[in-house]
């Protein structure tokens, strides 16, 4: 069988949108769109105008944007049963969105329509025929989704092909087979989609959902059983489980079938784009995520960490920077003096594997994990211990005292503690306080706002995440805890941890680590300025 081009229709604006946690902004989908096109989709599938005002409203505002690479397409269902064709709203929709491309879906699963749609089986074809031919008839372009397609196909594969078939008279440009509930296994995708290739013919597509963890599988085993078209989410967002991720199925076409699905440059850019997605989204990007994922390349026992540095593809399958993506090695109990003595020698280039430091971080480090402490993502804390036990050094600050005062109910909705801080900067005192909407938020203000005085700089510093692990659950309330937080000043991040049997102490050293290697990155900078 000789390749065919594969279009990708991305779905994130639908079906991502019935997500659970997600609600796109008019903003938000705008966003999107953009960085879709970028990418180069071939559809961007990018709501339902007959289903809620606001998709309604986006397309009106996306008739003044003019894409570069991709194909807008709007979505809606088959007419209704037994009303002409004309007078069906969600098709009157569908044309009023004005879009190049119109998805519509009809059902091929016997069951569903008689027991959903509560009609018969012919007037179900009758739809699905009138529907494609009243929207070809308005020079549109018909993308058909059979909705439960292998559902039905196995409870009665001869109706379900009719609808294909009734599909495909009609006019319908492509006709997806969708895995609606998705419980197919890969074989049966497999060998269904050959059956239907064989027997249709014309463009075929695919939309896997991912309820049994198998729909990036299903729709790559349907491209080696012969369809063109993949429908998807950007990183696997959906209803349920979620969808096909296109962030894993393009870098797999592209890198391991040579499909030449988007080009060179852009993938990449996927990391970085896929990671932007999920951010306007408001969905976490998993550390796990194939290929995009903060721990896609990350590595950490010892023995791979050696071994990747003499031959990366010892435990990569691609290399990182193909996709945008970066490289890194973890530290922590079950880390090898490779892997120390490379982040030592970030900091300190002529610090060798021999030296007396390595060892004695490496313990350290040991040690600390012992007590609870989990190095992986904290960075800032990783160089901070480093530059301790080389002598590199110096306090920025000496707390004297802190005082955290609660107040529940609280009287201002937005403050429910303050904070009272004691500080001293080579030999001056600072004292100052600071309201926030918990302890840790009214710490951290007022800890910032005694050091600005001293580090302007500290201005632009803010936490963007915070993070408690409890690690013996089993001591209750006497429970020992680690504070994870993350920082940035607008152009870096960086993560500091700390750990205590008092969430409030746990969450100061963790505090005062990021502040520290803020001011030491910033001292670092100035110095490279001047030599």
């Amino acid at each position: 069988m000789s390749k065919c081009k594969i279009d990708i229709l991305d779905s994130t604006l639908r079906d991502g949108a019935q997500g659970q946690g997600i609600c796109f902004s008019l903003e938000d989908k705008l966003k999107i769109v953009t960085v879709l096109d970028e990418i180069g989709v071939a559809y961007i599938e990018a709501g339902n105008p007959g289903s809620n005002p606001k998709d309604m409203e986006f397309f009106k505002k996306i008739k003044n944007v003019k894409l570069k690479n991709s194909k807008l397409a709007a979505f809606g269902s088959t007419r209704k049963p037994n009303i002409k064709v004309e007078e069906d709203n969600n098709l009157k929709s569908l044309l009023e969105a004005e879009t190049e491309v119109t998805v519509i879906f009809g059902k091929s699963w016997d069951t569903q329509v008689t027991d959903i749609l509560k009609t018969t089986l012919e007037e179900n074809l009758k739809m699905i025929k009138d529907s494609i031919k009243f929207l070809k008839s308005k020079n549109k372009e018909v993308i058909f989704d059979s909705e439960h397609f292998f559902d039905g196909y196995k409870n009665n594969k001869e109706y379900s092909i009719k609808t294909l078939i009734a599909a495909k008279e009609s006019g319908a440009d492509v006709i997806v087979l969708c895995d609606t509930n998705g419980g197919t296994l890969p074989s049966e995708i497999n060998d269904i989609t050959k059956d239907v290739v064989e027997l249709i013919g014309g463009k075929i597509g695919i939309h896997c959902h991912n309820d049994i963890g198998m729909a990036v599988a299903n729709s790559i085993c349907a491209v080696q059983a012969g369809v063109c078209h993949i429908q998807g989410t950007f990183i696997g967002v959906g209803e349920r489980c979620g969808n096909s991720n296109l962030s894993t199925i393009i870098p797999t076409l592209k890198f391991k079938m040579n499909y030449d699905i988007i080009s060179d440059k852009i993938i990449e850019e996927l990391t970085s784009k896929a990671r932007y997605i999920a951010e306007v989204s408001n969905i976490p990007l998993t550390d796990e995520m194939p290929y995009v994922g903060n721990s896609a390349f990350a590595h950490k026992g010892g023995m791979h960490v050696d071994a990747v540095c003499k031959s990366s593809d010892s435990y990569e399958h691609i290399k990182p920077e193909s996709i945008g993506n970066n490289r890194r090695f973890l530290v922590s109990e079950v880390s090898g003096k490779s892997t120390i003595l490379r982040e030592v020698q970030k900091i300190f280039p002529l610090i060798t594997k021999d030296s007396k430091e390595i060892q004695n971080i490496t313990n350290r480090l040991k040690k600390l994990e012992c007590e609870g402490y989990k190095f992986e993502g904290a960075e800032g804390t990783i160089e901070l211990v480093i530059r301790k036990i080389i002598g590199k050094y110096k306090p920025f600050f000496e707390l004297n005292h802190f005082k955290i005062i609660g107040e529940q109910p609280a009287c201002n909705a937005d403050f429910s503690s303050t904070a009272l801080i004691n500080i001293t900067v080579d030999g001056k005192t600072e004292m100052t306080a600071a309201e926030g909407d918990g302890p840790v938020n009214a710490l951290d203000k007022a800890l910032r706002k005694a050091l600005e005085v001293f580090y302007p700089e500290l201005k632009d510093v803010r936490l963007v995440d915070y993070k408690v692990r409890v690690l013996d659950s089993e001591s209750a309330t006497g429970a020992k805890v680690r504070v994870l937080i993350e920082s940035t000043d607008g152009e870096e991040n960086w993560s500091t941890v700390g750990v205590s049997r008092d969430v409030i102490q746990a969450s100061w050293v963790a505090l005062v680590d990021s502040i520290e290697y803020k001011l030491i990155k910033d001292m670092e900078r100035k110095m490279k300025m001047y030599f």
